[in-house]
Parts: C-alpha cells; sequence; structure tokens
C-alpha cells in the first residue's frame, strides 16, 4: 500500500496564503470510490485561480488543485472500474471543492471517471484535458445546429488559448475553413500551424462599437471570450448560424439586441463542460480520440513541467502568456 507520495497543496492561515509541494499521505485524500496514480494532469485558468488568495475557486483549506487528472487504476470499490484501467478524470468538484490532479495519487468518485478511450494515452488525454474537452464540445453542438464545411467560414476568438488552439485544430482537421481572432501577432505561425487558414485581428471582431447588426461574415465561432466581443460577434454571424460560448475572459456582460435573433435566426449556445452529462462526456471523449485528434496533437504543447514546477507556471495564465497546453508529469 502507498504510505506517502507529493502533492501540490494551497494553504491558507490567517494572512499566510501558500502554495507549495507537500508529502500526503492516502488518508489526506477526499473519500471516493476510485483510488488513481496520476500520471498527467494539465494547467487551466481556473487552476491559477485556485493558487491566488483571491481567486474564489477555492474555499476550504488545505488543499490540492488540478481540474484534470489522468492516470492507472490502484484500486476500486465500484464494478465499473479494475486495477490497472486507464481513465480520466476532468470536471464536477475536482479542483474546486474535491482534492484534484496535482498529487501523485488521486481519490475519485466513480460517477465522475471516464475510461480513457482507445485511440488516446493518457498524456494525450491530459494535452486536450478539460480546454480540449470545451472546444470539442462546442464544435459537436455546432454541428448540431447544422453546421458543415460547406456553409462558410468559421471563427475562433481567443484562439491562442487552450480551447481556442483546440477549436482551430478540431475544425481545421474536419475540413472547415478556419478563421483564428488573436491579438498576438508573434503567434500567427503557430495558430497556421494549427491549420487556420487566416489571421483575423481583434479588431475586426470588436472595434470597440456594438453595433445591432453588421456585416454577415461568418457561418459561426467558437468562443471563449465572451463580454462585449461575443456581442459584437453576434451582428457578424450568416443567417442561421451559431456561436458556441464557454468563457468569459473580456467579462460577463453581454450588451447585445434581439437582432441578430429575430432577423436572422442566430443561435447563442451555451457550452458548460463541468456538469455536461455523462453520456455526451463519453461520446465526446470517444471523438477526441477518432475524428476529432488533432494530427499532431504535440503542437498544442506550450510545455511539459513537474510538480516542484507548478508554482512558477500558474500565475502565467492569469498573465495571458499561455498559448496551447501546459502538460503536468506527476
Amino acid at each position: 500500500m502507498i504510505e506517502q507520495f507529493r502533492a501540490l497543496v494551497v494553504n491558507k492561515i490567517e494572512e499566510d496564503f501558500t502554495v507549495t509541494p507537500q508529502t500526503l499521505t492516502v488518508q489526506d485524500l477526499p473519500k471516493g470510490d476510485v483510488l488513481i496514480r496520476v500520471q498527467y494532469s494539465g494547467v487551466n485558468y481556473k487552476d491559477s485561480l485556485a493558487t491566488i488568495p483571491n481567486g474564489n475557486i477555492v474555499k476550504n483549506y488545505p488543499f490540492v488543485p488540478g481540474i484534470d487528472l489522468a492516470g492507472v487504476v490502484v484500486s476500486s470499490e465500484d464494478s465499473r472500474f479494475q486495477e490497472g484501467d486507464e481513465v480520466i478524470a476532468t470536471s464536477y468538484e475536482i479542483g474546486v471543492s474535491h482534492f484534484g490532479g496535482y498529487s501523485e495519487y488521486a481519490r475519485i468518485p466513480a460517477d465522475w471517471i471516464v475510461p480513457l478511450p482507445k485511440g488516446l494515452s493518457t498524456k494525450e488525454a491530459m494535452i486536450i484535458g478539460t480546454a480540449g474537452f470545451t472546444a470539442a464540445l462546442s464544435v459537436q453542438r455546432l454541428e448540431e445546429n447544422r453546421l458543415s464545411p460547406d456553409k462558410g467560414k468559421v471563427l475562433v476568438t481567443g484562439a491562442t488559448g487552450g480551447v481556442g488552439s483546440f477549436a482551430v485544430s478540431i475544425l481545421s482537421t474536419l475540413g472547415y475553413e478556419v478563421e483564428a481572432s488573436t491579438g498576438k501577432e508573434s503567434e500567427h505561425d503557430y495558430l497556421k500551424g494549427l491549420g487556420a487558414t487566416s489571421i483575423v485581428p481583434r479588431e475586426e471582431v470588436f472595434d470597440g462599437k456594438v453595433r445591432a447588426l453588421g456585416k454577415q461574415k461568418w457561418a459561426a465561432a467558437v468562443d471563449p471570450v465572451g463580454g462585449e466581443p461575443l456581442a459584437s460577434l453576434l451582428s457578424q454571424i450568416q443567417y442561421g448560424g451559431s456561436v458556441a460560448v464557454s468563457g468569459l475572459t473580456a467579462g460577463t456582460s453581454l450588451p447585445t439586441t434581439v437582432f441578430p435573433f429575430i432577423l436572422r435566426g442566430v443561435n447563442l449556445l451555451g457550452i458548460d463542460s463541468v456538469y455536461c452529462d455523462m453520456e455526451t462526456r463519453l461520446h465526446v471523449w470517444n471523438r477526441l480520440a477518432t475524428d476529432f485528434k488533432p494530427k499532431n496533437i504535440e503542437a498544442l504543447i506550450q510545455e511539459e513541467v513537474t510538480l516542484e514546477q507548478l508554482p512558477e507556471v500558474l500565475p502565467t495564465l492569469l498573465k495571458g502568456q499561455a498559448r496551447g497546453r501546459v502538460v503536468v508529469q506527476l
């Protein structure tokens, strides 16, 4: 039986806030049906928020963050999982109110676990992680609303981030003409390498003014940005098109009008990757191992880091310095 292991622990005692690798025991882990030897995790914006005092993610300390993990079952009290099974666990309360993936071992409720699909390694699953899953869920919802490659160009906003990068890659893999929106001129080659056919400056999507209706430019869009840029984007979607929104980096306010919806039949599709039903979750993960899987998935890795490096890496997402995915090897 495992006696001790390493984990990244966030702790707050009065005004003293720390983020440090520490030694834990299995008894320190929360309740769960399945004990997993974690092999890989990933770095997400929510993980960065969990490691700052005012991030409003973690409520109880000490805590182990990390909303994603993939590894091998060590023991299970649930018949759906056996010792040696390779599994993925993301979303739900993992890394928020239940100890997460920045740990060599994790104990997780069986209802939160997905069997690793054939065609994916545990490392590839964490290159994908919540960001890639959210992008894939966005693309699937667009397809369910009649999007196909012959309908026209698809825009991806916030294209250098985790969700945006994967959306560009998945759409390109499926044969769509993808326009990637970014304010980072230095990342144009990176986005074209993922399959973007052209790069759109942020100002072309939102120039500072939200119009009731604008020129119809895109058949659909994947938007992890939200805020005023989303309001502007909605006014530029083609008749009957859709926007899949999953983020709020530009704010929570949406100062739009009803005109895009009632005059052009535009659909605004909300994407929730945290509590989506397990049937959908399994289907999307299987697509990520087959037709959604990027041809060069390793190109989406910005950096591979260790547990000890995490305290220095996590703040970069809050500074807008992320590109693609940061993978954590445990």
